[in-house]
């Protein structure tokens, strides 16, 4: 079973935390500290009931003061700890399809390792908070096979089944076939298995496509694919095979060489924090050397940072 580094607070109370977050907040200057140490004790649906008893107690909208105090990427960090999790996802996918050019990357990050059940939920945050349909923004951002995985993967209709073996030795061979065997490349056996098999299923095909082929399909997909739908597959595959790892690797690449990328660092800390952080701090270590908090600390700064290591514990 995954991971969390949050868990719900055995000792909540909704009460203690609205007025421990008023108290940072009122007056001159902001106990930003205060802020961090109230945020993390909570899980996401104990902060939902906080946002509740705030505007209760106080009459005052706690997201509207968190703005009004708070900014830069530790402003982002704590809203996005306030937000339900497909809430948090359906903004990210709107702000990456609306204004000039797509932001591919958080496109395939997101609808290439999300649960049928994290999708529908999606769907209808995206809805109601931006009042069109998911499916018809990806559809106006992108095209070609590209345009078609992210639709499939739109309609959260992976199955969910015990693992067939059989079927996994068979449709190792049809990836093989429609790939490295044959002159050109069947997109479409690729497209309908990735996205309909179960994560397990696919970890039992890729592992059957090893022994068939003698390597992984991540490099078959690395030589039958290029541009934005190489990187989908391989984020689908990547994600059947070890999803703390694939993870793992999204917060090293935020932080590597110069400059950061606060965004994808955010999502992966925050939207991965309540299912399965831990396992990816160990893969982490792993396969960097160092450890995700160390990471952190050497590339963030400030309540930024703080905020960040509080959920990455």
């Amino acid at each position: 079973m995954p991971t969390p580094t949050v868990t719900p607070n055995p000792g909540f109370s909704a009460e203690e935390e609205s007025q421990a977050l008023r108290k940072a907040m009122k007056g001159l200057g902001t106990n930003e500290k205060a802020i961090i140490e109230s945020v993390a004790r909570m899980s996401n649906s104990q902060r939902q009931e906080t946002i509740k008893t705030f505007k209760t107690m106080f009459g005052r909208d706690l997201i509207d003061d968190l703005k009004s105090e708070l900014g830069g990427d530790f402003e982002d960090t704590v809203l996005a700890l306030f937000m339900k999790p497909a809430d948090f996802d359906a903004k990210c996918l709107h702000k990456a399809i609306s204004g000039l050019g797509t932001k591919d990357k958080v496109l395939i990050e997101i609808m290439c390792s999300r649960t049928n059940e994290q999708i529908a939920e999606i769907k209808a945050a995206y809805k109601k908070k931006f009042k069109n349909e998911l499916e018809k923004d990806i559809k106006g951002d992108t095209s070609g096979d590209y345009e078609r995985l992210l639709v499939s993967l739109c309609q959260g209709g992976r199955e969910e089944k015990p693992v067939d073996p059989a079927l996994a030795a068979a449709e190792a061979q049809k990836l093989y076939e429609a790939g490295e065997k044959s002159f050109g490349t069947d997109e479409s056996v690729f497209n309908y298995i990735i996205c309909l098999r179960s994560y397990d299923q696919l970890r039992a095909t890729f592992h059957e496509y090893v022994k068939l082929s003698g390597h992984t399909i991540i490099k078959a997909i690395k030589n039958e694919f290029s541009g934005n739908v190489e990187d989908g597959l391989c984020t689908v595959a990547k994600v059947a095979i070890n999803p703390a790892e694939f993870f793992a690797e999204m917060a090293y690449t935020s932080m590597k060489g110069a400059g950061t990328d606060e965004d994808r660092l955010i999502r992966v800390i925050v939207s991965r924090s309540e299912i399965d952080l831990e396992d990816i701090k160990t893969e982490f270590q792993k396969a960097y050397g160092k450890s995700l908090a160390s990471w952190v600390k050497d590339d963030c700064g400030g309540d930024f940072k703080r905020m960040l290591l509080a959920i990455v514990r």
